[in-house]
């Protein structure tokens, strides 16, 4: 079932795009998370469309890896439902997975899928029973990657060790969390998992790495911009008398 399928099963029509910027795969952006973007938060589409452009530009080049980007939403759909077996069903697979990260967010109402104030990233290794939190505000998220590390060893059904890394890169505004998890997540995966020989032991601390934010707004920017341009072509050479009517789309 695909990804916004299963999260209308559970959200129903509070997912509803209003103004659409592009759609990407299973991600629909919208103008207010462009603005966002370029300006503000992060909101839950820019990371979900961040774990969706790895997934479909980085992760096919080494298939041999076992990982999955867990959307925003499945994590907080983790975290808050009470009754873990009705979420299984929409979760993926971990049988043969050997990394997940979870962005992690600070929002305890669960009537708002899209609310909180700050992001964090969970990076848990299936193979080593250890989950690591990054966290560029300092603890401040530190009780919900806790849970949600308790949540995922029960859906795992093995214990897993929580980590909360103190060395992470700390960011210097309000605003900039989520581009953290954006370019911390990238970093693990390709410099970290997907580039580390077999037998080597590898550091998961990220102490010393510098973090550019805005460099990060920009290139996530720079890359949506040329993603919606040649939606735009595609979309001019559609025959579908509806088509001007859609927003561009890659999929």
């Amino acid at each position: 079932m695909p990804f916004r399928q299963r999260m209308a099963r559970h959200f129903g029509d509070s997912l509803a795009p209003e103004k659409p910027y592009l759609s990407y795969y299973d991600v629909l952006l919208t103008a207010e998370d462009i603005k966002a973007l370029k300006h503000d938060w992060l909101t839950d589409n820019n990371i979900a469309f961040w774990e969706e452009y790895l997934e479909r530009e980085t992760l096919p080049k080494y298939p041999q890896a076992r990982i999955v980007l867990l959307r925003p939403s499945m994590t907080f759909l983790l975290m808050k439902e009470p009754d873990l077996r009705s979420v299984q069903s929409a979760l993926p697979d971990f049988s043969k997975v050997t990394h997940i990260f979870l962005p992690i967010n600070d929002n305890r109402n669960v009537s708002v899928a899209e609310g909180g104030s700050h992001w964090s990233l969970l990076l848990v290794s299936t193979l080593d029973g250890v989950a690591f939190h990054y966290d560029s505000l300092g603890g401040a998220n530190y009780s919900e990657a806790n849970v949600a590390t308790r949540k995922l060893a029960t859906i795992l059904g093995r214990p897993l060790r929580f980590i909360n890394l103190e060395d992470c890169p700390q960011q210097e505004n309000g605003s900039d969390c989520g581009v953290f998890v954006c370019l911390l997540m990238r970093h693990l995966l390709v410099k970290r998992l997907l580039c580390a020989n077999a037998r080597e032991k590898v550091s998961m601390s990220m102490g010393g790495k510098m973090v550019d934010s805005y460099g990060g707004r920009k290139e996530m920017m720079r890359i949506i911009e040329n993603l919606r341009k040649e939606g735009e072509r595609r979309r001019s050479r559609s025959a579908s008398p509806f088509s001007n009517k859609t927003p561009p789309r890659i999929e």
